[in-house]
């Protein structure tokens, strides 16, 4: 999959792009299908909210799930990536965010590359987030919100939250914001499950509680340019990878290949 010049020049200007229905239900359902099992294992890759019941965030399912190492390496979301990094890239984060209905609790106001740079030493912001909604997101089951063009304003001061939510997060201070929603606004993109939305790793985002009945899973892959892997490694393997091996695409139908298989 390539990006058309106004894709990438849109991507340029706004910080983020967003393309409805990329993976069809079909897809969809392999990566759905996956999710309880995952969300149900305890292993210390499941962060859960601070209830200690409702899943936050599964770190590095592609490293243990086969539909979702498939997914990591899948054309449709590393070639954009590719193509905008201008060269070869690694996984440096995977997750997949929960958001329970009722249950899912805030994401603050952060820059991803500030925690990347401060607790990774990623020497730049040549690394980006691709997300895949795996539900239909709404203005209800609380959407990812987007200041468009903050990303062109570099790594913001920010301090390190340990107390709002179950994770710690490099959180920007509400003045910070107000200054850039002033400037850029607030974008919430939302869509049908199969939906994909990529943004800059300095484009500053956030998420509300959902407090809907309505859950809203969305798999985060952060790809990094192989030159610019991280320099430290006092986080786990699993939040941060140190495997700097260059990304094979497979196939596009690399899914649809996988449902096959376990059909026979």
């Amino acid at each position: 999959m390539e990006l058309s010049a106004q894709q990438v020049a849109d991507f340029d200007e706004q910080g983020y792009l967003f393309l409805p229905d990329l993976f069809d239900p079909a897809e969809v359902a392999v990566m759905r299908g996956e999710v309880p099992d995952i969300f149900a294992q305890d292993r210390e890759e499941v962060w859960r909210e601070k209830d200690g019941k409702a899943v936050r965030t599964a770190f590095a399912a592609h490293t243990y799930n086969e539909a979702f190492r498939r997914l990591a390496a899948h054309p449709r979301m590393v070639g954009p990536v590719m193509q905008l990094l201008h060269g070869s890239v690694y996984v440096h984060q995977f997750k997949i965010n929960g958001k329970e209905a009722f249950d899912g609790d805030v994401w603050q106001w952060h820059q991803d590359y500030g925690t990347w740079a401060r607790d990774d030493l990623m020497p730049e912001a040549r690394a980006m987030n691709i997300a895949v909604f795996l539900d239909e997101v709404t203005e209800f089951n609380g959407p990812l919100m987007l200041i468009p063009r903050s990303h062109k304003r570099g790594v913001l001061a920010a301090g390190h939250d340990l107390a709002t939510t179950s994770y710690p997060l490099w959180t920007l201070d509400r003045a910070t914001v107000t200054r850039l929603a002033e400037d850029g606004g607030i974008v919430a993109p939302k869509g049908p499950a199969g939906s994909v939305l990529m943004f800059h790793s300095t484009l500053v985002h956030a998420s509300s509680p959902n407090i809907s009945p309505w859950g809203r899973t969305i798999v985060y892959i952060s790809l990094c340019h192989v030159d610019n892997h991280i320099r430290q490694f006092k986080r786990p393997a699993w939040v941060a990878h140190r495997d700097f091996t260059p990304i094979e695409p497979l196939a596009d139908d690399c899914l649809m290949q996988l449902a096959a298989q376990a059909a026979e």
